[in-house]
């Protein structure tokens, strides 16, 4: 104890004290806190501590690397705070709901992405055949494609319902019927009727009331296609059901427990979620037409430039009425219109995705974005392609400002809501007019919102998982007729990819040692090499290996998946075992794994890199068990 004590006690200091830590636990190398306020954290000084690698601040945890003395460190580090190990990894609070939100935000769109991309491009062609005239509304060819084209994206609270509720660890289809009520076919048709009266009538939030529920009224929005509501309602979900199986006898709770977390979550996502959403989108509004009518090139600026961030969180719909009531009583409308320019912007980023990332899945799902995007339906861009790489989504945003402010500076009008993307064009043709300079420059918008989104992509890049790739390719060939060498084997089955390509800052930059990382195929991990397992973790995410010739082998399977506690993972042997290369180390469920919002990316790393004069990873893009990945060069 006495080894890390004094680390111990400057990590403590320096994360603000045990009353700013909610819990605290590690894994193969790093302290993993959940800190109440990681501002008060002293990342530097942490960092620059002797026996620290690193600081990683990711998904609402504070990790702090710090290698193979991890677990000794820890034993310390809870001494000296004086807390319970029992309690250790327990939250003490809540915590902060934003970097919740961040946390879980990718997980839930990872497992729609293929069908939100294929979806997008059914639902883009049957536009274009309704378009070109090869189908009529009333075909029942159009109709079928349509719905298939249009199902997810009318329904998507259902589907995020679901991945949402994976992500918490929650009911799957408690969250999916919560998602499916927001978008019950009865209630939206509720909206096209009448309303009872109108709330905060004369007021910018004015909200018509078309039902109540327990004579309180309720506020009704479409949530077809919306995302932030349904992730609010699961995360409050999660916290309800919890607290239903804590105080609901075990024998009841099968059916009780989804009973009681229905009956109060639905009725309060109606309540609340709904009409924030709603006077949200409502203030953008009145503020966007205060803007427009104080200047429309800065209108036009701010509303191409945020679209995009608009209809991530909902906010769109607060512009929509405004547009549709400028149509019914001037006959035209600008607001909307400054926006037409936004989906290009985001499908020229996307192209300059295409051509620029070495990156193969990257490259094939930017393919059915692109097309789909063409049609204006850019959620598969968003969600799958450049929000994820944050670069591209910004490079997006920025030409889409571009594009506004030329629409809105030109003071082009819509003349109806039609098509949308190539589509849309149509919807500033004037009635009884010829196409005019209002077209003229709308198309002039889009095409430059499309350049500026792709040439600014090319120009300032992102992070591209193959980029470094080649970086080591050169030296792996210079070595080569160096004799004295150790040679690991795969231990698993799939694509090798650099370190440098690992999203997460520890191993990216090779703190924790060098080596390589797998993006596995099949769920088996063998033994790279004879030796012993000096460290098998209880959770199966790791193993450490140390092999006869001495080379001290990490296999770190996915990224924290620390935080599934052993769920999907099987280990096969225990620490203190010999093995043989080529034997079945651990088993674990990709599919599982992946669908709780993990990242299966796998490194392989040489934790005594030091010792080595070169350590080089072969050339080869796959690899399958027993093929060589790594040459130790002595």
């Amino acid at each position: 104890m006495k080894k890390y004590e004094a680390l111990a006690k400057d990590i403590l200091e320096n994360v603000g004290g045990v009353e700013n830590i909610n819990s605290v636990f590690h894994c193969v190398t790093r302290l993993r806190f959940k800190l109440k306020d990681e501002k008060i954290a002293n990342t530097e000084k942490i960092k620059a501590l002797d026996g620290v690698v690193s600081v990683v601040q990711s998904g609402g945890q504070y990790q702090v690397v710090i290698g193979n003395n991890v677990p000794d460190v820890y034993s310390t580090f809870i001494e000296i705070a004086g807390i319970n190990p029992e309690n250790a990894g327990e939250e003490k609070s809540t915590g902060n709901i934003f970097n919740r939100f961040i946390d879980f935000i990718s997980g839930v769109f990872t497992p729609v992405l293929g069908v939100l991309a294929a979806t997008g491009m059914i639902k883009g062609f049957a536009a274009m055949f309704l378009a070109f005239g090869w189908l009529t509304e009333q075909s029942g060819t159009y109709q079928i494609l349509y719905a298939v084209g249009d199902s997810l994206f009318n329904f998507f609270p259902i589907f995020l319902g679901y991945t949402a509720s994976k992500k918490f660890g929650s009911n799957i289809f408690v969250g999916m019927a919560i998602g499916a009520s927001m978008v019950y076919p009865t209630l939206a048709g509720i909206m096209a009727g009448k309303p009872l009266y109108t709330l905060f009538e004369g007021t910018v939030i004015a909200s018509p009331i078309h039902v109540t529920f327990l004579g309180i009224p309720v506020i009704l929005m479409s949530y077809a296609s919306s995302v932030i509501p349904i992730l609010i309602a699961i995360w409050f979900s999660s916290k309800v059901e919890n607290l239903m199986k804590k105080i609901i006898p075990d024998v009841v709770k099968t059916f009780l427990v989804p009973f009681f977390t229905l009956l109060i979550v639905v009725p309060l996502t109606f309540l609340i979620i709904g009409p924030i959403a709603t006077w949200a989108g409502q203030l953008l509004g009145a503020a966007t037409i205060w803007v427009y009518n104080l200047s429309p090139i800065i209108a036009g600026l701010l509303l191409g430039g945020f679209w995009q961030v608009f209809v991530i969180f909902g906010l769109h719909w607060g512009l929509i009425p405004i547009a549709m009531n400028n149509l019914a009583q001037m006959h035209f409308d600008p607001i909307l219109a400054m926006s037409f320019a936004a989906s290009f912007a985001q499908i020229g980023a996307v192209l300059a995705v295409m051509i620029k990332s070495k990156n193969e899945k990257l490259k094939s799902l930017s393919v059915p974005a692109f097309i789909s995007g063409i049609f204006g339906v850019t959620e598969p861009a968003i969600y799958g392609v450049t929000l994820p790489l944050k670069k591209p989504f910004i490079m997006s945003c920025i030409g889409g400002a571009i594009g506004g402010a030329i629409i809105g500076g030109a003071h082009v009008k819509s003349y109806i809501m039609g098509g949308l993307g190539i589509f849309g064009i149509p919807n500033f043709f004037k009635p009884g007019g010829s196409i005019g300079f209002s077209v003229l420059m709308v198309i002039i918008a889009i095409v430059v919102a499309f350049i500026i989104g792709a040439v600014l992509t090319l120009i300032f890049g992102f992070k591209d998982p193959a980029n470094a790739k080649a970086e080591t390719e050169a030296g792996n060939r210079e070595t080569e007729t160096l004799i004295e060498r150790e040679i690991l084997v795969s231990p698993m089955e799939g694509e090798v990819i650099t370190l440098a390509e690992v999203p997460d800052e520890a191993f990216a930059s090779g703190a924790l040692g060098k080596g390589t990382a797998i993006k596995p195929q099949a769920g088996k991990v063998f033994a790279p090499a004879s030796g012993v397992a000096t460290t098998v973790f209880p959770t199966g995410h790791a193993i450490g290996i140390k092999t006869d010739e001495g080379a001290e082998v990490l296999i770190h399977i996915g990224l924290n998946t620390v935080q599934l506690n052993g769920e999907h993972f099987t280990t096969h042997i225990k620490q203190g075992d010999r093995v043989e290369a080529g034997e079945l180390l651990s088993e674990f469920d990709i599919e599982k794994i992946t669908a709780a919002g993990y990242d299966v990316t796998t490194p392989v790393i040489i934790t005594n890199s030091d010792k080595y004069l070169d350590i080089l990873v072969v050339d080869d893009q796959n690899v399958k068990v027993g093929d060589r990945l790594i040459t130790l060069v002595i």
